[in-house]
Protein backbone atom coordinates (compact mmCIF):
# COMPACT_ATOMS: atom_id res chain seq x y z
CA UNK A 1 0.00 0.00 0.00
CA UNK A 2 2.93 2.40 -0.94
CA UNK A 3 0.75 4.33 -3.03
CA UNK A 4 -1.52 5.33 -0.51
CA UNK A 5 -0.55 9.65 -0.75
CA UNK A 6 -1.53 9.25 -3.94
CA UNK A 7 -4.80 7.41 -3.60
CA UNK A 8 -6.12 9.74 -0.62
CA UNK A 9 -9.18 10.91 -2.78
CA UNK A 10 -10.39 7.55 -3.32
CA UNK A 11 -13.19 5.78 -1.05
CA UNK A 12 -11.29 2.54 -0.09
CA UNK A 13 -13.38 -0.68 1.15
CA UNK A 14 -12.62 -4.12 3.17
CA UNK A 15 -11.60 -5.93 -0.53
CA UNK A 16 -8.91 -2.96 -1.09
CA UNK A 17 -8.00 -3.97 2.74
CA UNK A 18 -7.56 -7.39 2.45
CA UNK A 19 -5.29 -6.60 -0.90
CA UNK A 20 -2.58 -4.19 1.37
CA UNK A 21 0.83 -5.20 2.24
CA UNK A 22 0.36 -6.27 5.98
CA UNK A 23 3.57 -4.52 7.32
CA UNK A 24 1.60 -1.76 8.19
CA UNK A 25 -2.11 -2.02 10.25
CA UNK A 26 -4.58 0.13 8.49
CA UNK A 27 -8.33 0.91 9.86
CA UNK A 28 -11.16 2.38 7.10
CA UNK A 29 -13.46 4.83 8.34
CA UNK A 30 -15.50 6.13 5.79
CA UNK A 31 -13.73 4.63 3.17
CA UNK A 32 -10.18 6.92 4.60
CA UNK A 33 -7.37 4.72 5.31
CA UNK A 34 -5.47 5.83 8.57
CA UNK A 35 -1.94 3.98 9.36
CA UNK A 36 -1.71 3.24 12.85
CA UNK A 37 1.54 3.34 14.52
CA UNK A 38 2.42 0.50 16.46
CA UNK A 39 2.06 0.45 20.40
CA UNK A 40 4.28 1.84 22.99
CA UNK A 41 5.18 -0.59 26.34
CA UNK A 42 3.19 1.33 28.28
CA UNK A 43 0.06 0.75 25.83
CA UNK A 44 0.78 -2.94 25.82
CA UNK A 45 0.68 -3.26 29.55
CA UNK A 46 -2.75 -1.29 29.68
CA UNK A 47 -4.23 -3.30 27.17
CA UNK A 48 -2.93 -6.50 28.87
CA UNK A 49 -3.93 -6.05 32.41
CA UNK A 50 -7.19 -4.58 30.89
CA UNK A 51 -7.86 -7.98 28.88
CA UNK A 52 -6.91 -10.20 32.13
CA UNK A 53 -9.18 -8.59 34.05
CA UNK A 54 -12.16 -9.20 31.03
CA UNK A 55 -10.98 -12.49 30.02
CA UNK A 56 -11.42 -13.63 33.59
CA UNK A 57 -14.59 -12.46 34.24
CA UNK A 58 -16.37 -13.81 31.51
CA UNK A 59 -15.05 -17.48 31.90
CA UNK A 60 -18.11 -19.35 31.86
CA UNK A 61 -19.95 -16.59 29.73
CA UNK A 62 -20.64 -16.75 26.21
CA UNK A 63 -19.23 -13.50 25.81
CA UNK A 64 -15.58 -13.31 24.13
CA UNK A 65 -12.70 -11.05 24.57
CA UNK A 66 -10.21 -10.54 21.64
CA UNK A 67 -7.52 -8.02 21.48
CA UNK A 68 -6.24 -5.89 18.63
CA UNK A 69 -4.83 -7.02 16.01
CA UNK A 70 -8.36 -7.90 14.80
CA UNK A 71 -10.73 -6.72 12.48
CA UNK A 72 -14.41 -5.52 13.12
CA UNK A 73 -16.13 -4.38 9.83
CA UNK A 74 -18.88 -1.96 11.81
CA UNK A 75 -21.71 -1.89 8.85
CA UNK A 76 -20.49 -5.63 6.82
CA UNK A 77 -22.52 -6.00 3.73
CA UNK A 78 -20.01 -7.29 1.06
CA UNK A 79 -16.28 -6.74 0.87
CA UNK A 80 -16.23 -4.37 -2.04
CA UNK A 81 -18.30 -1.89 0.09
CA UNK A 82 -18.01 -1.92 3.45
CA UNK A 83 -15.79 1.03 3.82
CA UNK A 84 -15.12 0.57 7.99
CA UNK A 85 -12.98 -1.90 8.92
CA UNK A 86 -11.04 -1.15 12.88
CA UNK A 87 -8.79 -2.46 15.04
CA UNK A 88 -9.97 -1.27 18.83
CA UNK A 89 -7.48 -2.41 21.24
CA UNK A 90 -9.73 -4.58 22.93
CA UNK A 91 -13.55 -5.71 22.07
CA UNK A 92 -15.99 -8.15 23.61
CA UNK A 93 -18.65 -9.62 21.55
CA UNK A 94 -21.39 -11.78 22.73
CA UNK A 95 -23.37 -12.39 19.73
CA UNK A 96 -21.24 -15.86 18.26
CA UNK A 97 -23.09 -14.92 14.71
CA UNK A 98 -20.53 -11.75 14.62
CA UNK A 99 -18.06 -14.19 14.32
CA UNK A 100 -19.12 -16.94 11.78
CA UNK A 101 -16.58 -15.99 9.45
CA UNK A 102 -13.58 -16.73 11.80
CA UNK A 103 -11.67 -13.93 10.35
CA UNK A 104 -13.49 -10.48 11.55
CA UNK A 105 -16.20 -9.20 13.91
CA UNK A 106 -19.16 -8.27 11.18
CA UNK A 107 -20.99 -5.71 12.86
CA UNK A 108 -20.70 -3.48 16.45
CA UNK A 109 -18.95 -5.56 19.20
CA UNK A 110 -20.99 -5.06 22.44
CA UNK A 111 -18.12 -3.53 23.84
CA UNK A 112 -14.71 -1.89 22.62
CA UNK A 113 -11.71 -0.32 24.47
CA UNK A 114 -9.46 2.09 22.92
CA UNK A 115 -6.48 3.26 24.52
CA UNK A 116 -5.27 6.56 24.01
CA UNK A 117 -1.81 7.41 21.94
CA UNK A 118 -0.56 10.91 20.65
CA UNK A 119 -1.15 9.61 17.24
CA UNK A 120 -4.58 8.70 17.93
CA UNK A 121 -6.57 11.07 20.62
CA UNK A 122 -8.32 12.77 17.83
CA UNK A 123 -9.25 9.43 16.21
CA UNK A 124 -10.62 7.65 19.21
CA UNK A 125 -12.26 10.37 20.87
CA UNK A 126 -13.98 12.32 17.60
CA UNK A 127 -14.08 10.15 14.48
CA UNK A 128 -14.12 6.81 16.41
CA UNK A 129 -16.21 7.77 18.49
CA UNK A 130 -19.17 9.07 16.16
CA UNK A 131 -18.78 5.69 14.00
CA UNK A 132 -19.07 3.39 17.02
CA UNK A 133 -22.16 5.58 18.59
CA UNK A 134 -23.54 5.36 14.45
CA UNK A 135 -23.02 1.53 14.30
CA UNK A 136 -24.31 1.21 17.73
CA UNK A 137 -21.52 -0.30 19.52
CA UNK A 138 -23.25 -0.22 23.49
CA UNK A 139 -20.41 0.58 25.61
CA UNK A 140 -17.41 1.91 24.26
CA UNK A 141 -14.12 3.23 26.96
CA UNK A 142 -11.15 5.43 25.89
CA UNK A 143 -8.74 4.85 28.67
CA UNK A 144 -6.31 7.86 29.01
CA UNK A 145 -2.49 6.33 29.29
CA UNK A 146 -1.01 9.01 31.53
CA UNK A 147 -3.69 8.86 34.42
CA UNK A 148 -5.52 5.57 33.46
CA UNK A 149 -8.84 7.16 33.99
CA UNK A 150 -11.40 5.56 31.57
CA UNK A 151 -14.06 7.68 29.96
CA UNK A 152 -16.65 5.60 29.52
CA UNK A 153 -19.40 6.08 26.92
CA UNK A 154 -22.55 3.94 27.14
CA UNK A 155 -25.20 4.05 24.16
CA UNK A 156 -28.71 5.19 25.80
CA UNK A 157 -31.62 6.27 22.90
CA UNK A 158 -28.83 5.90 20.06
CA UNK A 159 -26.50 8.44 21.75
CA UNK A 160 -23.62 8.57 24.51
CA UNK A 161 -23.59 9.15 27.62
CA UNK A 162 -20.05 9.76 29.21
CA UNK A 163 -18.95 8.83 32.57
CA UNK A 164 -15.32 9.33 33.88
CA UNK A 165 -14.12 6.70 35.99
CA UNK A 166 -10.96 7.14 38.14
CA UNK A 167 -11.15 4.46 40.68
CA UNK A 168 -13.45 1.84 39.97
CA UNK A 169 -14.47 0.78 36.71
CA UNK A 170 -17.84 -1.02 35.84
CA UNK A 171 -19.67 -2.16 32.93
CA UNK A 172 -23.22 -1.84 31.89
CA UNK A 173 -23.03 -4.28 29.27
CA UNK A 174 -21.14 -6.54 31.55
CA UNK A 175 -23.21 -6.59 34.58
CA UNK A 176 -20.65 -7.50 37.86
CA UNK A 177 -17.65 -6.42 36.03
CA UNK A 178 -15.56 -3.94 37.90
CA UNK A 179 -11.89 -2.99 37.39
CA UNK A 180 -9.95 -1.39 40.50
CA UNK A 181 -7.72 0.99 38.40
CA UNK A 182 -5.58 1.43 40.95
CA UNK A 183 -4.52 -1.91 41.02
CA UNK A 184 -4.27 -1.54 37.02
CA UNK A 185 -1.53 1.22 37.60
CA UNK A 186 0.04 -0.35 40.05
CA UNK A 187 0.58 -3.23 38.19
CA UNK A 188 1.49 -1.42 34.56
CA UNK A 189 4.40 0.24 37.04
CA UNK A 190 7.96 0.02 35.70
Amino acid sequence: MSNLAYKLEDIYTYADYLSWDTSTRYEIIDGVAYAMAGATALHQRISRELTVFIYEFLKGNPCEVFTAPFDVRLFPEDDNSDTDVVQPDILVVCDKSKLSDGKACKGAPDLIVEILSDSSVITDRKVKFEKYQEAGVEEYWIVNTETLDVLANRLINGRYVSTVYKDRLSSSVLPGLEIDLDMVRRDISV
